[in-house]
């Protein structure tokens, strides 16, 4: 056993430095092969690229996927760290009740849907099927909204990709904005949200329309016996762990990716005089209102969602967005296009426009409230310094950090793999019908950590 056990570590070493090496070779070929020269094009840190001549077109392409190559490897450890967290939080935090404890939209139930929400994955998808799924089981609408927002914008590896691509007053205005956002909503549905109109919902919800990513809503691997400590480090609880961090990547990794491309595009090819002229820079007061009403709005048809918008929002940011316009921007991950569809499918048409509405209001509405609070407490950063972009990947802490991380994704994934883990991926984006299936395969997965 311990032979084994070696093995497994020299291997999970040698392919982290491998990972190491490839990532600094590929840096240093694109480096050579599309080298910052001067010309027409956009102009980012530094970094600018010539749309003239025959190979105009390559460079423009090669600068714009080495941007997102740049931003991935800045916040690999930075995600690695996120979905650990966020899946131990899963793993000892069971969505068993949620229906029962979240009766009315009471200041008492919405503040448990907050809790429950960032307890939850970061995962937009599977938010907005969990909200429909615990509204089905008898949860208040209201309640279940609210639970839907702060899945998205209240998690742990949200703040923690803020900080490191942002700074920490991008993850201060998330977390202090996200309540606020809550409220606001909560206002807006009692004011605004009829019984007629709820009834109407539950009735669609009920037909059980296939939206994405139900299966992976309707898993719960959590361990609630024992202490805290008890549970992270059974076998059942690291099992769990490794499910939901798996899970969660495979949830996210194509938001994520779509963000990076769109991201690095965007710097590579957009000059910063179109940012400036759109955004309003020149007219300070004007910006500080334009930025959180057109946020939203670059969110919907951006179609990206979950922590994939937030390379693109370090991109508007040092084009020239306001705080505010970031902030909203990060916020609108629950009314991009394919989203809205979902809405339409598990809600009905009128439900799914009342809920555009309104969501968009509350976004608007609290990323200006943020904004005008943080301006006042000199809390707006002075510089827009977004880290869109490294000269180069070097062995600094960053690649450092990545190798640990990218241990410490290993040992989870080979325990994903010992624990029928393949099989629950199967499983991930079937129907709440296999709920049943799911429950005898947890049972065996727990079967299989007796031998562990």
């Amino acid at each position: 056993m311990k032979q084994k056990a070696r093995s497994i570590i020299i291997t999970a070493l040698a392919m982290l430095f491998g990972l190491a090496i490839a990532g600094m070779l590929v840096s240093w070929l694109l480096a050579y092969l599309f080298p910052a020269t001067p010309g027409i094009g956009a102009h980012t840190g530094g970094f600018s690229i010539s749309i003239a001549g025959p190979l105009g077109a390559i460079r423009a392409i090669g600068a714009a996927l080495w941007m997102a190559f740049a931003m991935f490897w800045e916040i690999l450890w930075a995600l690695i760290l996120g979905f650990t967290l966020s899946a131990i939080v899963q793993a000892v935090v069971s969505k068993a009740e949620m229906s029962r404890i979240l009766p009315d939209d009471s200041p008492k139930s919405i503040t448990i849907a907050c809790g429950l929400g960032a307890a939850s994955s970061s995962c937009s998808y599977a938010a907005v099927a969990l909200a429909r799924s615990i509204f089905r089981k008898g949860a208040n609408f209201t309640a279940a909204m609210a639970f839907q927002f702060a899945s998205t914008n209240l998690v742990i590896e949200l703040g923690v990709i803020l900080i490191v691509l942002m700074g920490w007053q991008f993850a201060l205005a998330e977390f202090t904005g996200g309540p606020l956002m809550i409220v606001i909503l909560v206002l807006l549905f009692r004011a605004f949200l009829t019984r007629q109109m709820v009834n109407e919902a539950r009735q669609q919800a009920d037909k059980g329309v296939k939206g994405y990513m139900e299966g992976h809503a309707d898993m719960d691997m959590s361990v609630t016996e024992g202490s805290l400590i008890k549970r992270i480090f059974s076998a059942r609880g690291r099992t769990a762990i490794s499910h939901y961090f798996v899970m969660d990547v495979v949830s996210i990794w194509k938001d994520i990716a779509i963000g990076l491309l769109l991201a690095g595009a965007l710097a590579a090819w957009v000059p910063e005089s179109f940012w400036q002229a759109f955004f309003l820079t020149s007219h300070p007061l004007l910006a500080k209102l334009w930025g959180p009403l057109i946020g939203p709005v670059i969110s919907v048809v951006s179609f990206v969602c979950s922590i994939g918008n937030v390379p693109l929002a370090a991109v508007l940011w040092n084009g020239g967005i306001s705080f505010g316009g970031v902030v909203a921007f990060i916020f609108a991950d629950l009314i991009v296009l394919p989203i809205l569809d979902i809405y339409r499918k598990y809600y009905g048409r009128k439900m799914s426009l009342f809920l555009l509405v309104t969501f968009y209001v509350a976004m608007a509405g609290a990323a200006l409230i943020v904004e005008l609070v943080f301006q006042a407490l000199g809390l707006v950063p002075t510089h827009r310094t977004a880290r869109v972009l490294m000269s180069s990947v070097s062995f600094n802490y960053t690649t450092v950090l990545n190798l640990i991380l990218l241990l410490l994704s290993v040992l989870l994934l080979m325990r994903f793999f010992k624990t029928g883990g393949p099989e629950m991926l199967r499983m991930m984006e079937g129907d709440s019908g296999s709920h049943a299936h799911h429950d005898h395969h947890a049972d065996h997965a727990h079967h299989h950590d007796g031998h562990c």
